[in-house]
């Protein structure tokens, strides 16, 4: 094969041409890249919808849900479907294996709408529906709230409204959504009684309504010259119009106003409302397309929005509630100042261990690496976000590795007296192949995390990505460019320079002859100390992804399922009363009824609910957010005794909610909740578990109306009739719609307060007959109160219910479930054929995303040892290669058990990175050990010589790796992985310059020799 070293050196210009335009396009990419602050990851989830008004849970339940889900079962790559129902409404979430691609979910999603289709006609009659939400994961990431003083809600409405349609102008904005709003509407409000005593039909009434307002055409006369479309008048304009319709009856000539109230108002019940800082708002929650730059978009908002801001009246006020903007831009600073701080470290060292021009070498190969790695992240869509970033860092201290070796070794022939084009192309033909099965079996080490099938590892798919791009990349850079860079930057050392190195070598070399000789006991203390540090894996604590470093906090506030929104608006009220004032609060915004929108992608998005309340709280900085915390936790428990409620911060990774978390799930509803009750007992025991409650369980009170059938015969009515009379006075009935604007605005019928809310009057209802007359309700039915659950969830198909707990501070959900399990197992024992208990939340996240990644390490062991088979072609030398591998392990766990970091999946992907890196060295060992017997050495003194030759790179590059990690170590998100890489590498790279000679010279039986000790090559 071509020496690519000796190639660059005969066309110096060419390379030195190619290494300008490569340092000019990456910084052109840099400032291309799109910023954000998660990597994107598909949310594979859909939400399908149905209502079918008037029926009970249990006939949604049997005859909607059941029908639709059975249909959905059918859907390829699915994972498991969930669904609530309620009286008349079902939802289900179609959830996708992590496996399903972008491609596989967009099919599946168009699958799930024609297979529903195909059964739509199945469905009973009066369904509304079904309707699809599949963008479920649509991240808003900019809200901006506008509250008025001295304005109608409509008015500030058509503000907001003509302020969207300009901000949907702006360059990567893909869709804007307006939060709070509510609906007009025309209530038409009349008294049965009076109805009747003036012998009006209802039905006739609202006949007339509908008839008047009918949009349908009157015909077009064509001309000689023209088209001309005839127009009707008398489609409703405002609510005057409504007032003003006239009908016959009896004989006269009537108008609406004169039996009816006519107002116009805003929804009621309310829709789900929105409130900035404790007021009264509507919100604008703004989505960037895939691949913008957040900070542009950010930037380009702002700027409109002053603009917008300076021409708005005195009394609106726009407030920006969320800017991941800002959030961004502070990560990306953060992340470049760590990277600055890596490549500062990793320079020091390089200066201080090589010399003032080797270590020029390695700080041009640095910024060269990283300006051809830009491009190809640009090419490939990889933005600047969380996990890229931090691959860099990760990257930048495996990437001086082969600058290093290849410096190293430029060095060494120089000193022997090569001139500098022999001495640059030394490295090539020695240490080439080896350094490049080194960074395979690095890149080999990562690819778990790049090829997990789950959302865990879509989610850290960039780091490697990233690393990979990297580590090949810096390989041509230390084969091409740093040779270029040798001939031009290097002299031969001084003779006094060349003369074996101080004190440290020294040390080393002695150390290296002593456990040459204790070879068995340097065998045994190796081996035992491995297996101590596998004996103390379960002390360290396990964990998913920890909680973000974002100052947010989510305040979750549930009260009973049967709660109206009024419940929930005055339980909004009381907590936005508790937060006005308090110095560690930024700002602050409540969703009543629904649950905050997707302002964060991993974000656990809550679907609307009348009894749900979430507040977004921004703490003035992580230490605020964490004094808040406490506050808030006193607050609600003492003020809020009846409502679940919930304070935590963000989360990072896949979505999770309730950290500890158990389904049962069972045929009978009743004994699913027996067996809930039970678990809720035994969770409630562990002091580290709070807060136990449940996502379903109490019923409601329900009113049920029995209707003597024969009576209402004789009376002329039916039970059709009867329910269509109830719902229009008790909830009304829209009847038509008035047009105003871009707005459609619903006329609804209804009966006054005072027949409608009161259950007292509800027996004194009078009912039409179809003669005109009325009669009360209670003459012909009879009233009593019954129970049924307000919703049901169910988990394919089945019943589940399940039973959720918080953690108190500082303790892990793996912890809570693990002492938990002795006991959950004894009640899962004794359980009915048909019920079961199964771990959900956080485990069940941790262990799938576990078990994806489990499932591609043969994947990676099998690259690895044919990387490996073709380096070295020995089964023993592949064997002495491996066998330091697992030592990694002793430096992983005491590293994470003296900084107290969890074992969660970073770190474990970490570990698994970490293989490839310690493979590398002893790969490069074992070859250089390999070529000292070529030269006619024994067993011992190659192993020593080699050993001693490779010193100096193969530290070089752990104590850079090691030190290189220090500015991310403190980090929330890569801390637990840098402490694992940290010390585990820095353990298993004395182990391969002790344990590894000695297990060689072990394994060829070496003998030291007799004569003098021989000097290293």
């Amino acid at each position: 094969m071509i020496n690519l070293s000796e190639w660059a050196l005969k066309h110096r210009s060419l390379v030195a041409y190619i290494m300008i335009v490569a340092v000019i396009a990456g910084v052109l990419s840099y400032y291309r890249l799109g910023r954000s602050e998660d990597p994107t990851f598909i949310i594979k989830t859909m939400v399908v919808q149905a209502a079918w008004p008037g029926a009970t849970v249990e006939e949604t339940l049997k005859q909607v849900t059941e029908r639709l889900e059975r249909k959905l079962q059918e859907t390829p790559h699915l994972d498991f479907l969930r669904s609530f129902t309620r009286a008349g409404v079902t939802t289900i979430f179609v959830n996708l294996k992590g496996s399903a691609n972008a491609k596989e979910v967009a099919d599946t999603w168009y699958q799930v709408r024609k297979n529903i289709g195909d059964i739509r006609h199945t469905l009973p009659a009066g369904i509304v529906g079904p309707g699809f939400n599949d963008d479920f994961g649509d991240t808003f990431g900019i809200i901006y709230g506008f509250t008025s003083d001295g304005f109608t809600h409509r008015e500030l409405r058509d503000r907001v409204e003509d302020i969207r349609s300009k901000l949907l102008l702006v360059p990567d904005v893909s869709k804007i959504e307006v939060l709070g709003a509510q609906d007009e509407r025309i209530f038409v409000e009349f008294s049965m009684k009076e109805l009747a005593s003036l012998g009006i039909d209802r039905s006739a009434l609202i006949a007339a309504l509908q008839a008047q307002n009918i949009v349908r055409p009157a015909g077009t006369i064509q001309t000689g010259n023209e088209s001309l479309s005839l127009r009707v008048s008398g489609a409703f304009a405002s609510e005057q119009d409504v007032a003003n319709t006239n009908f016959v009856a009896g004989g006269r000539v009537l108008r609406l106003s004169d039996i009816a109230q006519i107002r116009r108002d805003y929804s009621d019940p309310p829709q789900p409302q929105f409130r900035v800082n404790g007021e009264p708002a509507i919100g604008l929650a703004i989505a960037m397309r895939d691949g913008g730059d957040i900070l542009a978009l950010g930037a380009n908002i702002k700027k409109l929005m002053a603009t917008i801001t300076a021409d708005l009246p005195v009394g609106i006020e726009p407030k920006l509630i969320a800017d991941q903007a800002v959030t961004v831009d502070g990560a990306i600073s953060e992340f470049m100042t760590s990277l600055l701080q890596a490549i500062a470290i990793i320079l020091v060292v390089s200066f201080i261990s090589l010399g003032v021009r080797p270590g020029l070498i390695i700080a041009l190969s640095i910024p060269l690496t990283l300006a051809i790695v830009f491009p190809i992240m640009q090419m490939a869509g990889i933005d600047m976000q969380r996990i890229s970033l931090g691959a860099l860092i990760i990257a930048l201290a495996l990437l001086v590795d082969d600058a290093m070796t290849t410096t190293d070794a430029t060095l060494n022939r120089l000193a022997a007296g090569d001139d500098k084009v022999e001495a640059a192309t030394y490295a090539f033909r020695t240490y080439a192949f080896a350094m490049l099965a080194g960074t395979l079996v690095t890149i080999a080490g990562f690819v778990p995390v790049g090829f997990a099938a789950s959302s865990a590892g879509e989610y850290t798919f960039s780091l490697f990505a990233v690393v990979s791009i990297a580590l090949i990349v810096s390989w041509f850079v230390a084969v091409i460019f740093a040779p270029l860079l040798g001939v031009i930057i290097l002299k031969p050392p001084r003779a006094a320079a060349s003369a074996e190195p101080g004190r440290v070598f020294r040390w080393y070399r002695s150390f290296l002859t002593f456990a040459l000789r204790a070879k068995w006991l340097t065998i045994f203390v190796s081996l035992a100390l491995f297996a101590a540090s596998f004996l103390a894996l379960p002390l360290i604590p396990r964990q998913f992804f920890p909680s973000s470093d974002r100052p947010e906090l989510l305040v979750d506030l549930s009260l009973p399922q049967n709660a109206s929104i009024y419940a929930s608006e005055t339980a909004a009220q009381r907590l936005d009363a508790a937060l006005k004032g308090d110095p560690d609060v930024a700002r602050w915004s409540t969703y009543v009824g629904r649950g905050a929108i997707r302002f964060y992608l991993p974000l656990n998005v809550q679907l609307p609910n009348n009894f749900f309340t979430q507040a977004v709280i921004v703490a003035k900085d992580v230490a605020a957010r964490e004094r808040l915390r406490v506050k808030l936790e006193k607050i609600l428990s003492e003020e809020f005794p009846s409502a679940i409620s919930r304070v935590s911060p963000l989360e990072l990774g896949p979505p999770v909610g309730w950290p500890v978390q158990y389904r049962v799930s069972g045929p009978d509803v009743d004994q699913v909740r027996a067996i809930a009750l039970k678990l809720a007992q035994i969770i409630a025991t562990n002091p580290k578990a709070e807060k136990v409650n449940f996502d379903w369980i109490e019923p409601a009170r329900q009113v049920r109306i029995r209707v003597d059938q024969d009576e209402a015969r004789l009376l002329g009515l039916s039970s059709q009739a009867l329910a269509s009379v109830l719902n229009t006075v008790i909830s009304g009935t829209s009847v038509t719609q008035l047009r105003d604007d871009i707005y459609l605005v619903d006329v609804i019928a209804r009966a006054t307060d005072e027949q409608r809310v009161s259950l007292a009057t509800l027996r004194t209802l009078q009912v039409p007959l179809p003669g005109g007359r009325t009669v009360p309700l209670s003459q012909f039915a009879t009233f009593e109160y019954g129970q049924e659950y307000p919703l049901i969830w169910r988990r394919d198909r089945v019943p589940t219910l399940t039973v959720q707990a918080d953690i108190v501070a500082g303790a892990l959900p793996e912890t809570v479930v693990s002492s938990l399990s002795p006991d959950i197992a004894a009640l899962t024992k004794a359980l009915p054929a048909g019920y079961q208990i199964v771990v959900g939340g956080t485990v069940e996240e941790s262990r799938k995303s576990q078990a994806s990644v489990i499932a591609v390490v043969p994947v990676m062991l099998l690259i690895m040892l044919t990387v490996l088979m073709v380096q070295l072609q020995s089964f023993q030398r592949l064997f002495l290669v491996l066998s330091v591998a697992p030592l990694g392990l002793i430096g992983v766990v005491a590293a994470l058990l003296l900084s107290g970091r969890p074992l969660g999946f970073v770190a474990i992907l970490g570990i698994l990175a970490l293989l490839g890196m310690i493979t590398k060295n002893a790969v490069i060992l074992i070859g250089q050990i390999e070529a000292e017997r070529s030269q006619g050495k024994n067993a011992w003194d190659a192993a020593i010589d080699a050993s001693s030759s490779r010193f100096r790179p193969i530290m070089l590059t752990a104590v850079s790796t090691v030190l290189g990690m220090i500015p991310i170590a403190p980090t929330v998100f890569w801390g637990p992985m840098a402490f694992a890489i940290m010390g585990g590498l820095l353990v298993a790279t004395i182990l391969t310059l002790i344990f590894l000679p000695t297990l060689y010279v072990a394994w060829f039986k070496g003998t030291e020799s007799t004569g003098p000790s021989s000097k290293p090559a």
